[in-house]
Formats: C-alpha cells, structure tokens, sequence
C-alpha cells in the first residue's frame, strides 16, 4: 500500500470513529441483528463460526501482522473459528493452535478431527480456568515466542477475568488477547432475559468489566480502540487488548 492510501484510510477510520449518529446506528445494527442470531449464520471452510464477519477480518489481519507461532482459543463451539484460525497460520506456514472445551459435542469433535485443517490443531477439554489445563498450556506454551489469546468461553465478569489473570502471562510485547462478546455491556438491561436467552452474563455480568478491572491491575496491556474504530460493527468493544510491555 502507499502512504498516500494509508493516510487517506487513518483520516477517514478517525472521522468515522468520531462520527457519533453512524457510531449509535452500528450498535442499533449489531443489537437489532442479534434477535436472528446474526453471528450464527456463517462457516469457515464448512465449519460454522460463531464470529461476526467484521471480527473475522480483524483477526486475520492481527494474525497476519503478528505471525503467531501459537494460538490459544477458550471456546470451541462447532469448531469454525479453529478451522479459521489454523487456516491463517498454514497460509503463513508456521504456528499451532490449540482449544480449550468444557462441553465439546462428540459429533463436533469428530468433524474438526477429520478436516483437513486439524494437522495444526490440539483441543483440550475441561475449563480453560481450570489449573491443570492451564499447566498444560503453558508446557504447549514454552517453545513459542508469538503467542495470540482469544478467550470465548464463559461470558461472566469472573470466569473472564480468571482467564485474563492466567493466559496474560503468556502473551508477549506486541501481541493480543482477544476478549469476546464484551459487546454484551452494551445491551440494554434485560435485553437477553426479555428475548428469551437463557443466559448468566448480562449488563452487569460480562466480559467488558473484567477487561476494565483487569487493566486497572495489569499495565501491560492496553486497548487498541484503531482495530473497533475500523470496524464500527464488532462483538468486542474495548475486547481487543494490545500487549505493550515485556
């Protein structure tokens, strides 16, 4: 790209991030969007992937940028954002990834193992918060110098949390951790409880204020508001946290 393109794209990302009627119209999108489940409607080289296709390119392009020599996803689900994940690395040419599941469905299992994107993948099941699993990341952990956190597991303040205070020890200056869904702050109150959606995090309970209170006590990391300020439509809001210190 030449400069001239890239100064162009920062004025208008910086007037676009400043532009407040787009700002509350995006959030009324993703909002609205939810009540048909938007972010369930996609797939990944057959799998689906629970992500919003607006997250799907910024993680592509913090991968592409970062070349991470590990990756490590909190949450399965059907196994889509692992397909996508170890696609990235293998167009790179290095990097594993591993995943953490504490319900993973046999039939999903079955269909991640047997695609062809699995050669760069390890799941582990149980919590990610559990300490015997996280003894086995950090063996997994200890030959890699890049590593890229993505946590989209439990949504609760604390479980999120746990999660920051452990895998932030593996991240290295100039990576991520990727928080999900902390877009759910952002919800009007009762939002999910009134759209029938049995769920324990909610406006009060969820993965935005473990971030804040994580960054109160960590100053290694640091919100990278330029990757939310492109995007507009995103499920982490002040989720994508940049390390900055050794």
């Amino acid at each position: 790209m030449t400069d001239s393109f890239n100064i162009r794209n920062k004025n208008f990302i910086k007037k676009m991030s400043q532009d407040k009627s787009l700002k509350k119209l995006s959030k009324k999108w993703f909002i609205d969007s939810n009540r048909y489940e938007y972010g369930k409607h996609f797939s990944w080289l057959g799998r689906p992937i629970f992500q919003f296709p607006h997250d799907i390119i910024a993680f592509q392009e913090i991968i592409w940028k970062i070349k991470p020599d590990l990756i490590i996803e909190t949450g399965i689900a059907r196994g889509g954002s692992l397909i996508f994940l170890s696609s990235m690395l293998q167009l790179i040419g290095k990097g594993n990834v591993v995943g953490i599941e504490i319900g993973l469905r046999r039939h999903n299992e079955d269909a991640i193992k047997k695609h062809s994107m699995f050669k760069r993948i390890k799941i582990l099941k149980g919590s990610s918060t559990d300490l015997k699993i996280f003894e086995k990341i950090k063996q997994i952990s200890k030959t890699k110098k890049k590593i890229l956190v993505i946590l989209d597991s439990d949504h609760t303040k604390k479980h999120v949390l746990e999660e920051l205070n452990l895998y932030s020890q593996l991240v290295s200056k100039g990576s991520y951790i990727i928080v999900c869904d902390t877009i759910i702050h952002d919800f009007p109150k009762n939002w999910f409880h009134n759209h029938n959606i049995d769920r324990s995090w909610d406006k009060s309970n969820n993965p935005k204020i473990a971030v804040w209170e994580f960054l109160k006590q960590n100053n290694r990391f640091k919100i990278d508001k330029s990757i939310e300020n492109k995007l507009l439509v995103t499920t982490s809001p002040d989720g994508f946290l940049k390390c900055i210190k050794n």
